[in-house]
Formats: structure tokens, sequence, C-alpha cells
């Protein structure tokens, strides 16, 4: 399924944001307050280097294997977060008939869920054609995608068309991403926020969360959180990810008509963090090291932060060479702390403190270094 909206909006994952934001040592003081709120802004894509950098003047690159890097500058976490990226799709999706609008599971359908796309196709266009919504949706979806046939994005906007004005949720959640988008149909902001909240009303998970995206994107001030906090929580409660951190954030922030409130925000995070959500993972693992929400965990701290970078994020790799540097959670391994540093540069992320951690190692402790770096990439 699509998550759709984050790439039309110019939204990404904050964890690049603070790939140079330094692990904090924990301390005996009171969990720091939430941070001011923000409004929400674009910023530079997850995995990819900041907006906003300068040529860096550090060690060369070659050194550590990587290519010309540029210096990361911390900026402030944006709200609310985007919709994950969708996934390849695979034979062995479970499909459920009622989200194309389909009453009973029918050969097409089965079909589809084994992996049979032509064959699903052929079935449906029939019955597309005779004015069935479900198989209009199906037929949409497959062409959208170039599952069995030839992906034809233009021929799909035309029945997802045809499904929507007959009131499918996902038809009107997959057509308004394309009016948004305006590459495949002609581009048509009202409608398609009026597509966008018949879904979200209807019960669309994804489009109740992008629709809160949306009326995000046309008020970017506390009045427009406010709006959109009622269909990030109903997203929230679906399970989705991207709305559990939403509206963690909201609640971090005390924003969008949501008291402050970091136990009800940690609790949040702990729910995107456990479906894979990096970001979440990040920042969980902040709180855990700095006792926000809950009980201090360094050892936890870790560990959600070990696996945001085992997963690939570039700021929680930079991240978890800070903390094996100051042993934070972990004993102190100045190697492995020097290695994830080095993966993390060789992605284009340069941190101040970190180069002059690296400047300070032996030719045999870089040496060492640059192997593990190797292996852990």
């Amino acid at each position: 399924m699509r998550r759709g909206l984050a790439f039309l909006l110019g939204l990404a994952a904050a964890s690049a944001a603070f790939a140079a934001e330094p692990a904090k040592a924990p301390e005996p003081a009171t969990p720091p307050a939430a941070p001011a709120p923000a409004a929400p802004a674009p910023v530079a894509p997850a995995r990819q280097p900041a907006a906003g950098t300068q040529p860096a003047s550090q060690p060369d690159a070659a050194r550590f294997g990587g290519v010309p890097v540029r210096i990361v500058k911390p900026i402030a976490n944006p709200l609310p977060q985007p919709a994950t990226t969708d996934q390849p799709p695979s034979p062995a999706d479970a499909v459920d008939p009622s989200r194309f609008g389909a009453r009973q599971p029918d050969a097409a359908y089965g079909a589809f869920q084994r992996g049979l796309y032509k064959t699903a196709y052929n079935l449906a266009l029939v019955r597309a054609r005779n004015g069935d919504a479900a198989a209009q949706t199906l037929v949409a979806e497959i062409l959208s995608r170039g599952l069995g046939v030839p992906l034809d994005a233009r021929e799909a906007a035309n029945w997802y068309q045809r499904a929507a004005e007959q009131g499918v949720p996902e038809a009107q959640f997959q057509y308004a991403l394309m009016l948004i988008d305006g590459t495949y149909v002609k581009k048509d902001l009202k409608e398609a926020h009026a597509l966008m909240q018949a879904a979200a009303e209807a019960g669309n998970t994804l489009a109740q969360f992008n629709f809160a995206q949306l009326l995000v994107e046309e008020d970017n001030g506390d009045a427009g959180l406010a709006r959109a906090a009622p269909y990030y929580e109903r997203a929230a409660e679906a399970g989705l990810p991207d709305a559990q951190y939403a509206m963690a954030q909201l609640y971090a922030n005390g924003v969008g008509g949501k008291p402050n409130d970091d136990v009800k925000a940690r609790a949040l995070l702990v729910q995107a963090a456990r479906q894979n959500y990096d970001t979440a993972q990040i920042d969980l693992a902040q709180w855990l090291i700095d006792g926000r929400g809950g009980k201090r965990d360094l050892k936890a701290g870790f560990q959600w932060m070990k696996q945001a970078a085992d997963g690939g994020n570039v700021a929680a790799q930079n991240r978890l060479a800070k903390l094996y540097m100051g042993g934070i959670g972990v004993e102190p391994d100045s190697i492995l702390a020097a290695a994830w540093y080095i993966v993390a540069r060789r992605a284009g992320l340069i941190d101040n403190r970190m180069e002059d951690f690296l400047g300070g190692l032996t030719d045999e402790e870089t040496r060492q270094a640059l192997q593990k770096a190797n292996r852990l990439r």
C-alpha cells in the first residue's frame, strides 16, 4: 500500500536534521524541557546531506574511503513527519478486498493476492468496463504499479477517477495524490483536498495521515496543527507509525491543542519505533538516555540507536559513534566509534567533533577502524 504524499509535499524525516547534534551524556538534572514549537517546514531528505551545508575544510575524505563531504548544520525539528515510502510489491502481499471497495473476495482479488497480476487484470477489466467500482480500483492499482502489465499511470488515473466518483476510499486517496502531483492529470488542489478528506472520513488510515499533512501545509501555524491533530490521532490509533510519531511530536511540544505530555509522547515513540520507524528510534534512544518522559535507561537507548544505525540511518550512525566514544550505554570503544563515524562520513555527513576525534587516532587505529567500517556497510 502506498504512503504517497511525503514526496509531494517535500517533507522529509527529521533524522538528518540532527545528524551533527552531540549525543548527551547522562546528567543528574531534571529531564530537559520540550523544544519550542516549530512550524512545519521542508527539510533535507533523510539519509542525504542537509541543505545549508558548507564545504568541509577537514581531513581528506579519501583517507576514510569516502567521497567529498559537507558539514551538516543542525536545524529545528519540523512538525509533522512525512508518510513513509512504499515498498516494492510482493506476490505474497495480503489483499483486503474492502480496500478496493469489494464486499466479497472474488477471482480477480484471489489472483492478485497470489501474484497472478495479468490474470487479475484481465478478470477485473471486464467488470471495470461495466462500471464495477471495486474492479476499477483494482485495475488502477495494477496499472499504476506495472504489475504483470506495462505501467500506465495516465490510464490508472482514469480508473481511479471513475472509482473515486463512486465513493471508493482507496480510489479517492490515490486520485487525490495524483491531483496534488499534477503529472498525469491536471493539478487541482481543491478537488484533491475534498477527495482526501472524504477518504479520511471513510476510515482510510493513509488518507487520514495525509489529509492531516495537507491541513498543516495549508496552515502551518498552531491552528493548522489543531485541525490536523484529530486525523493524526485516528491514524495513530490505527497503528500507522508515521502518525504515531507525529502525535509524539505534538505532545512533546505541547502544540496542536495537545498539552505538553512527555509520558504520552514517549509511549507513542515506542509504538512507532517498534514498527521500525527510524526517526522515532533515534528520538526514543535520546529520550531514554536523557530520562525524558520516563526512567533513564542508557542500555536501551544505545540499543535503539544501534537499531536505527544498522538500518542505514546516517544520523543514527553518527550518534552511535558518539555513544561508543563516550561509553554511554555500552563499553567505550574508540575503534567502533571511528568505524561508525566513517560509515556516516562516507554517506556525506561531517561532524566537527568527530572529525577532531578521527584526527587523534593513530595510523594503526585508523586502519582497524577502516576495516570495521568496511564490514559494517
